[in-house]
C-alpha cells in the first residue's frame, strides 16, 4: 500500500523540482549608467532630440582627440544609447561612450576656405528661432585658427537701423552675437563675467567672406549668409 501512494507523491515532487529548475533563470545584470561630466564639455538638452540621454560634446582636454570637422561628437551614458545613434563609438571616458556622428562632407557647398552652404528659411523668419537662415561657420577658440565649424543663425533687419544679427553657438553651448551693417561686422556682445567686454574686435575681408577676431575667438562669415539672396 505504501508503494502505491508514495510513488506518485515522489514523482510529483520530482516533477515540481524539475519545473522550478527549468524556469529559474538568472537575471542579466543592469547596465551601469555613466554620468556625462563637465570635463567632456556637454551642452544642449539631449541628442538627437530634446530629453534624450546622450548629449553633444564640445572641446575639452578629454574630447580634443575625438573632434572632427565633419562629425558631431556625442556622449552617451550607456552602450545601448550609443549603439542607437547613427555613428561610430570612438572612445570611452569614465564609462561615457563617445560617438562620432558624421554630418556629411564638411566641405559641401563651400568656396575656397568658406563655410558650408546656407540653409535659407522660407519667406518669413522661422517662428521658433527668429532666424532667416542657418549655417555652419568656421570657428576657432583660444587664439587657434578656425578649424572647427559652429552652428549659426542670422536675423536680418534685426535692429531699427537695419542691423543684422548673427548668433554663433560655441562648443560649450553659449552664444556669441555679432552685429553687421550691410555685410560689414562692427561689434559683438561682451560681458564683464567672462572678460569679453574688454576684448578687441578686428575684421579682415577676403573676397565675399569676412574673418572676425574677437579676443581669442575667430569666426568666418560669408556675405550670402548675412544678406541672403
Amino acid at each position: 500500500m505504501k508503494s502505491i501512494f508514495c510513488a506518485p507523491a515522489f514523482a510529483l515532487a520530482l516533477a515540481a523540482c524539475g519545473g522550478d529548475a527549468a524556469t529559474d533563470e538568472p537575471e542579466a545584470p543592469a547596465e551601469e549608467v555613466a554620468v556625462i561630466g563637465e570635463d567632456l564639455a556637454p551642452f544642449g538638452d539631449g541628442y538627437p532630440n530634446s530629453g534624450d540621454p546622450c548629449l553633444r560634446l564640445g572641446e575639452s582636454e578629454a574630447t580634443s582627440n575625438y573632434l572632427d570637422d565633419s562629425a558631431i561628437l556625442v556622449g552617451c551614458p550607456t552602450e545601448a544609447d550609443a549603439e542607437a545613434l547613427d555613428g561610430e563609438i570612438v572612445g570611452n571616458v569614465g564609462g561615457v561612450r563617445l560617438v562620432s556622428v558624421p554630418t556629411g562632407d564638411a566641405n559641401a557647398g563651400m568656396g575656397e576656405g568658406g563655410p558650408p552652404m546656407v540653409e535659407e528659411m522660407p519667406d518669413l523668419p522661422d517662428p521658433e528661432t527668429g532666424y532667416n537662415a542657418t549655417a555652419m561657420v568656421p570657428c576657432g577658440f583660444g587664439g587657434a585658427a578656425p578649424t572647427s565649424n559652429c552652428d549659426a543663425g542670422v536675423k536680418r533687419n534685426w535692429g531699427d537701423d537695419g542691423t543684422t544679427l548673427v548668433e554663433v553657438t560655441k562648443p560649450d553651448g553659449r552664444k556669441r552675437a555679432i552685429f553687421f551693417r550691410g555685410t560689414t561686422p562692427y561689434g559683438a556682445d561682451g560681458a564683464q563675467a567672462d572678460g569679453s567686454a574688454g576684448w578687441d574686435f578686428e575684421v579682415s575681408r577676403d573676397g565675399d567672406q569676412v574673418t572676425i577676431n574677437y579676443g581669442p575667438e575667430t569666426y568666418i562669415v560669408v556675405d550670402a549668409f548675412v544678406e541672403g539672396g
